[in-house]
């Protein structure tokens, strides 16, 4: 981690192309073991999930910011970080753990979804609210997560009853996940193993809303053959 993090402080002194490329050694060391970390990751996560790319290095981000049609033109992230998609129609919600100095952390979730998904998922919060709580007041979700955090309505959505004991759940317009790790976490030697148990802790909460998205009330699939 001491490469990684001695890089992205100089990087955040010298976010510019002329330093970078006189940098690039610098950089490629750094991200070979941001790579290393991600396959540690990788290996031991898939163990529990079916993860959609062949292995940990095509799941780092490029360190490339896309600037096209943004007003800042900082060219490079003061960032890594790494995104495991889950494999197959019937698994939603996808893993992300992000590397910066003082600000690492694991993330996941639903983070845009589309309308047709974003209404099918409170309407079955609302018919299985228990399961739903059941899922959010699970011992190693409250550990990590404590509670659902994004972008949400300031009102009941239109269609849902106000008086509804699951609006605090509906509000939501995204439904994330996010767990920061102390600094002795990070220094750890097995701070793979640290972040593969955060995001295991997601798996229960994805696991049941992808029940919700690709079955009915019957247990019968929604999806296409």
């Amino acid at each position: 981690m001491k490469n990684i993090f001695t890089f992205l402080e100089k990087l955040g002194q010298n976010n510019n192309r002329p330093w970078f490329m006189a940098n690039k050694k610098e950089y490629e060391v750094a991200h070979n073991d941001m790579v290393l970390l991600t396959e540690r990751v990788y290996s031991e996560l898939s163990k529990t999930d079916v993860l959609d790319a062949p292995n940990g290095k095509k799941c780092v981000h490029r360190i490339y910011r896309d600037i096209r049609f943004k007003a800042d033109k900082t060219p490079y992230k003061n960032n890594f970080s790494a995104r495991f998609m889950r494999a197959g129609a019937s698994r939603r919600g996808s893993y992300y753990f992000h590397i910066e100095k003082g600000n690492c952390f694991v993330g996941g979730g639903f983070w845009a979804p589309n309308p047709t998904d974003l209404q099918t998922i409170r309407e079955r919060i609302v018919l299985d609210e228990d399961l739903y709580r059941e899922t959010l007041n699970n011992p190693d979700f409250l550990k990590y997560f404590g509670q659902i955090k994004g972008e949400q309505l300031k009102t009941c959505p239109k269609g849902f009853d106000k008086e509804s004991s699951a609006l605090a759940f509906i509000k939501n317009k995204q439904f994330l996940l996010q767990h920061f790790f102390t600094e002795k976490e990070i220094a750890s030697p097995n701070f793979h193993i640290t972040i593969v148990e955060a995001l295991i802790a997601m798996r229960p909460y994805f696991d049941l809303m992808s029940e919700f998205l690709t079955t009915d009330l019957n247990g019968q699939s929604l999806l296409k053959d």
